[in-house]
């Protein structure tokens, strides 16, 4: 296919086409809070999906972590995280789902104490606790999380 693209676009350069394919596969870096409830793990789900994920999501241009993920809770779940609390678990890398082959997601996993209750807000439809067993409802991110929780015997 990128080379019958090739023939037909004059300008275009073999380099070009490998620079473009290269940025295609760029990861894609996101912050998730792991938030751990009688032996189970918090998760959501965006409106129409059908997969839960973590709670977070993207840095903004020049935020810290901390910055981003409170940003990010706070828009998703109505909570506010405190950000003294906020402690380093892990990185994780996966296949990001609905993604091109290869397109993997990147993921920074913060536990942090939150002040408010929860509720689903902006995107976010549902919000679920789960556990390893859940691995029919749950993106490959979130399935390697849960192994590695499980491992630690933090969660069922």
């Amino acid at each position: 296919m990128v080379a019958h693209f090739y023939i037909f676009m004059e300008n275009v350069t073999l380099k070009a086409v490998k620079e473009n394919t290269v940025n295609l596969l760029q990861p894609i870096d996101k912050l998730a809070w792991l938030h751990i409830h009688q032996r189970k793990l918090l998760a959501v789900r965006s409106f129409g999906k059908a997969l839960y994920y973590l709670p977070g999501g993207k840095r903004d241009t020049g935020e810290t972590d901390a910055q981003a993920l409170i940003r990010e809770i706070q828009e998703e779940l109505s909570v506010d995280l405190t950000p003294n609390s906020l402690c380093y678990a892990g990185s994780f890398q996966a296949q990001a789902h609905g993604k091109a082959n290869g397109v993997m997601v990147n993921m920074t996993c913060y536990y942090a104490e939150y002040n408010g209750s929860l509720f689903p807000a902006s995107e976010i439809e549902e919000i679920r606790w789960i556990n390893s067993h859940d691995v029919s409802i749950s993106s490959t991110a979130t399935l390697m999380i849960l192994t590695q929780l499980k491992n630690q015997n933090l969660i069922d």
